[in-house]
């Protein structure tokens, strides 16, 4: 299988949807970011010093999703219908467990719009924190939904 992001000379360039079929495309990723469980208590209880770690890393993945094309040379900028980002606490992991939903209708998926979101989430969650706690360690991103679009539906295992 070739790679679409490369013309016939090995050039990069921004693939071409505009014979794609307009269709409701759904992308949900998600991610984690471990932490010590002392800093975890710190943000669920609200002691951060910066403020809301949780509302304002959600803010900045929804933020982050819509501005995917900025960040990704080869994106399309997307008529984004929905982001959603929730933040979950994982007391096993210790730490934050990430899910990034991204929706639109238009010609192309919206992949990475949601590993943008969720991505950008963890960051936020990490620049917020660092203070107390510089060893929180931000994985497993991956897209674990994806529907619409010819390629149809993906669910990760």
């Amino acid at each position: 299988m070739a790679l679409t992001h490369f013309d016939d000379s090995g050039a990069a360039h921004m693939v071409d949807v505009s014979d794609k079929h307009v269709t409701d495309r759904v992308a949900v990723a998600e991610g984690w970011i471990r932490m010590q469980p002392e800093t975890l208590d710190t943000i669920m209880d609200g002691r951060a010093k910066k403020g809301d770690v949780i509302g304002v890393a959600r803010l900045a993945g929804i933020m982050a999703a819509k501005r995917t094309s900025d960040l990704i040379p080869l994106c399309h900028p997307l008529p984004i219908t929905k982001v959603s980002v929730d933040l979950e606490p994982d007391t096993a992991l210790p730490g934050l467990r990430i899910t990034a939903t991204v929706k639109t209708t238009g010609q192309t998926g919206v992949e990475m719009e949601a590993l943008t979101a969720a991505s950008t989430c963890a960051l936020t969650v990490y620049d917020m924190a660092k203070a107390v706690d510089k060893a929180m360690e931000i994985g497993g991103i991956r897209v674990v939904l994806k529907d619409g679009g010819k390629s149809g539906r993906y669910e990760a295992q």
